[in-house]
């Protein structure tokens, strides 16, 4: 693998997102990541919460100079974000690998936007369920983490691109802790691409959204947050509370609580639950939401 010639792919993303925008006070204002260039129109392929909402995007390559970008797409469901670039970037496109492919243990490279290099190893690939109303089915698990790992290119052996850096996390295996980067795997983009190069977003009914941020618990669900003015703070749910059913079924896990909630029908439909707070069992009716309606929508530099 040419190292040298993949970095020039690998562009520096920073974003400004308006004060009063939905995600402002979870995501910050300002957001710097990275993203991969991924065809020769000018399309940058990164993590989607560094765009979203976002009203100026800029773009600098390896060699410094800066190129103005659009916020063109966010897939909630796999949490790509795509960029187009508004000038025409000298830059080449990274051929564009398979994830299905990579097996555990294989050595990979994690690069950032400013030409950083971590070299690293798959560790897991695995059901991830984020607190956020996240799941991946299959995740890619590398170790060591890159300290800057939002938006950056996993890159298979072949030099190829593999996925894109999300999250920074902790893997404990005995005694002994380590920091591990969870990475979305590229061959999600294929089925969802066109859609997002063409109308914005995906061509399928959006997720029923409840506004809570959630972890496992030893008796179901806890709740750690809930988002001001989402469904689920309308709906009375309150921090602490464990949500041990939907409809008639026992939620088992994070996971399991996501897909019970995606699947009691269409965002707006209204789902009963029955929580545990302060020793009690309480029934709440939340009335689900488009998370999107919620978001402020991109707007041309």
């Amino acid at each position: 693998m040419d190292i040298s010639t993949v970095r020039q792919s690998v562009v520096a993303v920073r974003a400004t997102v308006p004060d009063d925008a939905f995600t402002a006070n979870t995501l910050g204002t300002l957001r710097e990541g990275s993203g991969v260039v991924i065809s020769k129109k000018g399309l940058v392929l990164t993590v989607g919460y560094l765009i979203t909402e976002a009203e100026e995007v800029w773009l600098t390559a390896h060699d410094g100079k800066v190129y103005p970008g659009h916020a063109l797409a966010y897939d909630q469901e796999t949490g790509f974000g795509l960029i187009q670039a508004l000038a025409p970037l000298s830059l080449p496109a990274l051929e564009v690998g398979s994830s299905t492919l990579s097996e555990i243990g294989d050595d990979v490279t994690v690069i950032d936007g400013m030409g950083e290099r971590a070299r690293c190893q798959i560790v897991a690939k695995q059901e991830f369920a984020g607190y956020w109303e996240y799941l991946l089915d299959e995740a890619i698990f590398t170790a060591p983490a890159h300290p800057s790992w939002g938006g950056a290119a996993l890159i298979g052996e072949d030099g190829r691109l593999i996925g894109i850096g999300s999250l920074r996390l902790q893997m404990s295996h005995g005694n002994d802790v380590a920091d591990i980067n969870m990475m979305i795997p590229i061959d999600l983009l294929a089925p969802i691409l066109n859609d997002l190069i063409t109308r914005g977003q995906v061509n399928r009914p959006p997720r029923p959204w409840l506004g809570a941020f959630s972890a496992e618990s030893n008796n179901g669900v806890v709740v750690m947050n809930v988002t001001p003015g989402s469904p689920a703070a309308e709906a009375g749910l309150k921090q602490g509370d464990v949500i041990a059913e939907i409809r008639d079924g026992d939620v088992e896990g994070l996971a399991d609580f996501y897909r019970k909630v995606w699947k009691s029908g269409p965002a707006g439909a209204e789902i009963p639950m029955r929580v545990l707070r302060d020793g009690r069992d309480a029934w709440l009716r939340v009335k689900t939401a488009d998370r999107q309606s919620f978001l402020k929508k991109p707007q041309m530099q």
